[in-house]
This record gives structure tokens, C-alpha cells and sequence, in this order.
């Protein structure tokens, strides 16, 4: 008897990862069809997306663009729908056995929590969604029965090294990267940088602020927080290790002090592949990683002095409460105008140290909590940027 396909809701399908994802599941037709695709403002891409996969529904977040996607799809009989409300309450389908949530930044929460309540599993390619809410989405999701597969490489790899080690405890884990394009440069090297230079990161392909955030370490350090709340961790049980070649994704380290690590070339397809045909490998025609080919993988400590994200990070990580949720919101805000050239590189980090030392503590937030801090500390961070 053949086993049924997983039916697949893409929310950000226009994307880097949405993309992507869309790449895996064309590869594998046996083991996948697509349910549910959205985009924010790509109504172009969507509509050829919806044609070439046939999803039951599509969302277009932007409302402006409605009447464009519907006159395209209508004689596909896709149901069309827009804005952020349709969003939330389409993930929450019967037909839907996993949501792959690519949105970028905080966008990504909501539809989260409403496809968590309605018990579907989630590949969580959005770190935002844990760094904003980590306590609430994962008490939620265990309370629902409902597993968080990872789709970030470095999550992913901590994933892949636990596989068959559940019951041993962690010892600590590494979380590797890159250093992006300004590793080994100075404060005062940092001061002319314009958004170009930060936007060629070496070795990966991703969207505008993912990449900014790899330039600032900032994306490390939001994946620090995403790592204590997936891996129910300490704040002191998670080290960040420059490694430029990006080959090992991450590593962790057991009681016994044996080191597991995850290797292979940058290539998002293959943490997409794993999230969503978990707990299969499916087997792919990616390009393989040759030692030969790299006869030196290097590795060094992380320059937190001049890239202060990743030490505003950890710091509002061992605050905890609403202070990762400041953070995140002052960043977005802060990368968003430095790509408007509004702001400098290195003043990125100004803005959201400005805002985690002025917006109110809250030990323990509600949904309420977070949203309106959300809210504050982008009015703040406005301000400050002026």
C-alpha cells in the first residue's frame, strides 16, 4: 500500500527558502504536494508558483494585489485569498499536514501560534517566530502535541546530530558561522560601509535582511535564542564558533565529551529536505561535499567587540522575558533603514542597545505583552534613528 503524500502549506513561497522548498518538493512528487502557498507583494511569482504546483489555496498578503492573483487562478478553480487575517486562519486547514513558515522577521509569529493551536507540525525555516516568543510557542506546541522541525542550516545540523540521541543529555552545542563579509575588519574599517558590500555575503544566497544580519552577526545571535527555546538549553550551554568555510553546520557536544558534527556544502535545499520528509532522508542529486576539495577548515572566536549584536543578543538571551522580543523589533527596524541608507552599519547596533536599555522589563509576557512591546520598541527605535 503506498503511503499518502505530506500535504504542504508555504508561507513565504516567494522567497529564498520558499523557493527552495518549492526545488525539493518538484524533486520529489511521490512524497509531497503542495496545499497552501503565500506571498506578501510577489503576486508575479505566486501566480506562476500556483499554476505550476495546483496548491488548493493561495494568500496574497499584499490587499492592493487581490484582484490581480483572483482574475489569474480563477479558471485553475485556486481559491485566492488576502491580508494578514487570511494568513492566520489558512494555515489552520484539515487538509494541511505540515506548515514550512519562510516569512521573514515578526510577520512570522502570528501565523505560527494559529497553525500550532490548530495542531499542525511546523518546519520553522522563521527564527524570528522563537527569538519574539520562544516560552509561549513552545509551551503551546508541546501542549498540542505539535513538533517544531528546524530549517535553518545551523538548527538543522543540532537536529540532524541529535537524531538516535534524545534521551542523552546535551552538554553544550556550537553553533557555527561564517563571519560574513566584514570578517577580521575593525570598528573604524566598518564606519564607510555601504549596504552593497554588506549585501555579497561569501558562501550563501539568502534575502536582503537575513544577509544584512549575517554581516552584523546579528542573525547568530537571534539564532542563539532560537537554539535555547528548540533545544531547551541554558543560556550557558551555547558557544558561537567563526568558521568561514561553512562546511560544519553545527556541533554538540555530550556529557562523555564526544563532539557530533553535521557537515556538507552551503545548500539550503538540504535543511529544507530533511524538515520535510523527517524522519526519512530522501534521497537528492545535490552537489557533494569532496574533502579534497577543502583541505582546511578553520575556526576561531567570534570579534563580539566589533560586532556587538551577537553580545546584545546573548545579553538580552539571559535577561530573557520581553528583552529578546526589543531586540528583535529594534533590529528589523534598524536594518530596514540602513538598506534605505538611514542609518550607518555600525549605529545598527546603537539602536538596539538604545532600545533594550529604555523599553520596560517584563518577566513574563503574554501574546498582549509581546505585541505591544513589539509596537514600543519600534516607535523607539524611529526615534532614535531619527
Amino acid at each position: 500500500m503506498s503511503k499518502e503524500k505530506k500535504s504542504i502549506a508555504i508561507l513565504g513561497s516567494t522567497g529564498s527558502i520558499g523557493t527552495q522548498a518549492l526545488e525539493v518538493i518538484a524533486a520529489h512528487p511521490d512524497q509531497f504536494e503542495v496545499e497552501v502557498l503565500t506571498a506578501q507583494s510577489n503576486a508575479e511569482l505566486l501566480i506562476a508558483q500556483a499554476k505550476a504546483f495546483q496548491p488548493n489555496a493561495v494568500v496574497i498578503g499584499n490587499e492592493d494585489l487581490y484582484p490581480v492573483v483572483k482574475e489569474a487562478l480563477v479558471p485553475l478553480n485556486i481559491k485566492v485569498f488576502a491580508g494578514e487575517k487570511s494568513l492566520s486562519s489558512i494555515v489552520q486547514m484539515d487538509s494541511i499536514d505540515l506548515v514550512l513558515t519562510a516569512l521573514v522577521g515578526y510577520a512570522g509569529l502570528n501565523p505560527t501560534l494559529k497553525a500550532i493551536e490548530a495542531g499542525k507540525n511546523i518546519a520553522l525555516a522563521n527564527k524570528e517566530t522563537l527569538v519574539v516568543a520562544g516560552e509561549l510557542v513552545t509551551q503551546l506546541a508541546r501542549s498540542k502535541g505539535v513538533n517544531i522541525y528546524p530549517v535553518d542550516s545551523e538548527h538543522s545540523a543540532i537536529f540532524q546530530c541529535l537524531v538516535g540521541e534524545f534521551d542523552n543529555p546535551i552538554e553544550k552545542i556550537i553553533l557555527t558561522a561564517s563571519g560574513g563579509p566584514f570578517r577580521g575588519k575593525k570598528r573604524d574599517e566598518l564606519l564607510q560601509v555601504t549596504k552593497a558590500q554588506a549585501l555579497k555575503h561569501p558562501n550563501w544566497t539568502m534575502g536582503a535582511k537575513v544577509t544584512i544580519d549575517s554581516a552584523s552577526l546579528m542573525n547568530k545571535g537571534l539564532e542563539v535564542i532560537e537554539a535555547k527555546w528548540l533545544f531547551a538549553l541554558k543560556p550557558s550551554q551555547i558557544e558561537v564558533i567563526v568558521h568561514p568555510q561553512s562546511i560544519v553546520h553545527s556541533l554538540v557536544q555530550f556529557q562523555d565529551s564526544s563532539i557530533k558534527a553535521q557537515l556538507g556544502l552551503p545548500d539550503m535545499r538540504l535543511p529544507i529536505q530533511f524538515a520535510l520528509g523527517y524522519p526519512q532522508r530522501l534521497s537528492a542529486n545535490f552537489p557533494r561535499f569532496n574533502f579534497a576539495a577543502y583541505p582546511s577548515l578553520t575556526f576561531e572566536p567570534p570579534d563580539t567587540e566589533t560586532f556587538r549584536n551577537l553580545a546584545l543578543a546573548f545579553s538580552a538571551m539571559e535577561r530573557g522575558g520581553n528583552m529578546p522580543c526589543v531586540l528583535n523589533a529594534a533590529n528589523e527596524m534598524a536594518v530596514a533603514e540602513f538598506l534605505k541608507d538611514k542609518v550607518g552599519f555600525l549605529q545598527m547596533s546603537d539602536v538596539v542597545e538604545h532600545c533594550l536599555n529604555t523599553i520596560p522589563f517584563i518577566a513574563k509576557p503574554t501574546l498582549e505583552d509581546y505585541i505591544a512591546t513589539d509596537k514600543e520598541t519600534r516607535i523607539k527605535a524611529k526615534e532614535r534613528i531619527g
